[in-house]
């Protein structure tokens, strides 16, 4: 973290379980306390979840949609209360997943939290385009974060054009966007960034 800060300056770090019901408006308010304002919410965390029908269970089902959907809207919930919309417009980023495009019959949890967060992104620009501030949501398809075997690594890598997964820095410029003035006019969508991954 001593790194980050002597190249972007002030940086906080906060451990929380964004599955507790008031973890989401704790993070918000921590981060109003260190720099005085909240004007952009990136919201990209996630909790991954394997297992198919036969697997899946009540207790993944409920801490899936508590990580994934529930501290999703907390989290835009806590933005908007504590965004103070005299230093302008506000921005809100959040990050689903391809289930739209495909079946993830084998992440089905995961699948269906991901999905509320495709699905309740127009409703919560709708709740919030009177004040400036806009939401959208970001499809990132196959990302390479550290988290597949190397056999999926291999799988997946064949099914992208490019012959390689998509990266965070691929990710990164199109958020960098969607949180700048110049995309002010684009609200309640969300953007499937694959680099035209193949599900079939």
């Amino acid at each position: 973290m001593a790194a980050l800060q002597a190249h972007h300056g002030v940086l906080e770090h906060v451990e929380l379980d964004l599955g507790e019901a008031t973890a989401p408006a704790a993070l918000v308010e921590a981060a109003l306390a260190t720099f005085g304002g909240v004007d952009v919410l990136v919201a990209s965390h996630a909790h991954s979840s394997l297992g198919g029908l036969e697997q899946v269970t009540a207790a993944e089902l409920d801490r899936a949609w508590a990580v994934n959907a529930r501290a999703s809207v907390l989290l835009v919930q806590a933005f908007a209360r504590l965004h103070d919309d005299a230093r302008g417009a506000g921005r809100v980023v959040l990050f689903t997943s391809g289930q739209h495009l495909g079946p993830m019959a084998g992440e089905l949890a995961y699948a269906i939290s991901k999905g509320a967060i495709h699905q309740m992104t127009r409703s919560l620009a709708d709740a919030l385009a009177d004040r400036a501030i806009t939401v959208n949501a970001i499809n990132p398809g196959p990302n390479d974060t550290g988290w597949a075997q190397p056999e999926v690594i291999e799988a997946v890598r064949e099914r992208f054009p490019g012959g390689r997964w998509g990266a965070p820095g691929d990710i990164a410029p199109i958020v960098a966007w969607l949180v700048s003035e110049e995309a002010g006019w684009l609200t309640g969508q969300v953007l499937d960034a694959e680099g035209g991954f193949r599900r079939t």
